[in-house]
């Protein structure tokens, strides 16, 4: 599975009328959980992992899961409320700023593979629902490693990030683009060249490997190519996000977050579907 004013607080954030009809019922708690537990699921990378890989639920977002990969060794960071091992002392401010831009508090910029690139999309009102929900989570101390990168990491990812607004969930297209941008689906399901940069003209298309204690994985097309979605119902999308097995039953491998996925609400689900088929089609990249 993603602006901001690096002096706006978190109380201005929750103010904001910006964001889908839904967001706007529900308190910014609410709002986070939601998110956090469906289409975001930052716990998929950052529960801590038990000696099998399982997630230590009573230990929640408190980090360490390890991506071992030829460019990088990265851990997972603890996002509990610790202060000495978490992001107990951080700011809302900073907080929002490492989220949307990639960079902590120290100036020091966040790697791979926390999406950024997708994260800058995040609205406002959204980080500080996402935020408020990361407030009131309980601390747990957990030291992580630090990450060693075996690329240079960029200066920035951008310029700073600065009010951004969710289209309206009325426009299904654009809201379900917005989702899949929150939800960093492209991250996995989008080819990368030899250096890691996504191959932007083969958006979707799938192709990339996940090596773990699963074996190897490997993305699925999710283009409308007859290769990709072109012959599944909306109905064979869904299950397959939400529950993880492909038209036959066949269960998927991980590490696509489908314990999260099963909760992302039906009318989500039929606005990311809409944005899905909207894919210009492509050939599966792991075939070409």
């Amino acid at each position: 599975m993603k602006p901001f004013l690096p002096t706006l607080a978190l109380g201005a954030l929750l103010t904001t009328l910006a964001g889908p009809s839904l967001a706007q019922k529900q308190t910014p708690l609410e709002r986070g959980k939601y998110l956090m537990d469906s289409i975001v699921a930052c716990g998929n990378c950052h529960l801590q992992r038990g000696a099998q890989g399982e997630p230590l639920f009573d230990k929640g977002l408190s980090g360490g899961m390890v991506f071992d990969e030829p460019p990088f060794k990265a851990y997972a960071a603890n996002i509990t409320p610790d202060a000495a091992t978490g992001i107990g002392k951080w700011t809302d401010a900073q907080l929002a700023k490492a989220i949307r831009e990639g960079v902590r508090p120290d100036k020091s910029i966040i790697g791979p593979p926390m999406p950024i690139e997708f994260y800058r999309h995040l609205s406002d009102a959204d980080l500080a629902a996402i935020i408020a929900y990361l407030r009131a989570q309980p601390a747990v101390a957990n030291a992580v490693p630090k990450s060693k990168y075996n690329i240079p990491l960029p200066p920035s990812y951008g310029p700073a990030v600065k009010n951004v607004k969710a289209p309206p969930a009325t426009d299904k297209l654009k809201y379900g683009e917005y989702l899949a941008q929150i939800g960093h689906c492209m991250e996995c399901h989008t080819p990368r060249d030899d250096k890691g940069a996504p191959k932007t003209k083969q958006l979707g298309a799938g192709g990339m490997a996940f090596k773990g204690p699963w074996g190897e994985s490997v993305s699925r097309n999710l283009t409308p190519h007859e290769s990709g979605l072109k012959n599944w119902t909306d109905a064979q999308i869904a299950k397959a996000i939400r529950e993880g097995v492909d038209r036959d039953g066949k269960p998927y491998k991980p590490p696509m977050a489908f314990a999260f996925y099963k909760n992302i609400n039906d009318a989500d689900m039929a606005a990311l579907i809409a944005y899905l088929r909207s894919l210009k089609p492509q050939a599966w990249a792991a075939k070409s």
